[in-house]
């Protein structure tokens, strides 16, 4: 490490108090003992949407890697049981191509409330969130953590405008401010104000208000898409 190098990280860890240093240590041991004990159950759950679909007629990987936008900026490789057909990137130019509507509400909400390229399985794990926890491998290798912002893609960093460097000054979260306070009922602006609302107030309390939040939200399937 050159003299540039340790002058930068000198001055992060000068800019934080004493409580926050504390705060994130415990925060990257906790994401570190829930991600072992979670990826423990990934197997059998792994097991069963391989199983599912093959009974669906889907015989592709499950499991797929995308780039995301990681803390500071810095890209990364995100986990994911895949919901969408294979080529879903190139089915979407597609879609939006040939439909006005279609493109129109994608270009509000980064997202399409009926996705034709959902597949059988891919709405059931979605529902109940199961596609993300392959997540739980990110959170280990510390790309990610259990609580976060939304791990955006970089294509939409553009969309992203005022708000991005607010947002990228915390890690992406497994869960987080707006998978609990609306998920996809809310549009992407309002996604964006809560995510800099959280990178700006985090801390324990909040952090434990998303986490039990969560599975109320899960259980329940509320703004799943």
């Amino acid at each position: 490490m050159n003299g540039k190098n340790i002058e930068n990280v000198q001055s992060k860890v000068s800019s934080f108090s004493l409580s926050q240093i504390f705060y994130f240590a415990i925060k990257r041991l906790f994401d570190i003992i829930v991600s072992l004990i979670g990826m423990v159950f990934l197997i059998p759950i792994y097991l069963f949407v391989r199983f599912a679909s093959f009974l669906t007629g889907d015989f592709h990987k499950i499991i797929y890697t995308h780039e995301r936008i990681g803390k500071d900026g810095i890209n990364f490789k995100l986990y994911k049981f895949r919901s969408m057909v294979v080529n879903a990137d190139e089915e979407l130019k597609r879609i939006l191509k040939e439909d006005k509507k279609l493109k129109k509400e994608y270009e509000v909400n980064k997202k399409l409330n009926d996705d034709p390229r959902i597949t059988k399985v891919g709405r059931f794990i979605r529902r109940y969130s199961i596609d993300e926890l392959p997540q739980l491998i990110n959170i280990f290798l510390g790309d990610m953590s259990i609580i976060g912002n939304r791990p955006y893609l970089p294509r939409e960093k553009k969309d992203m405008g005022h708000f991005y460097n607010d947002i990228v000054k915390t890690k992406p979260g497994l869960t987080g401010y707006w998978q609990v306070s609306g998920r996809n009922d809310v549009s992407f602006k309002r996604r964006l104000e809560l995510e800099q609302y959280y990178s700006n107030h985090q801390g324990f309390k909040m952090d434990l208000h998303i986490f039990f939040k969560t599975f109320g939200v899960v259980l329940h399937g509320r703004g799943a898409k």
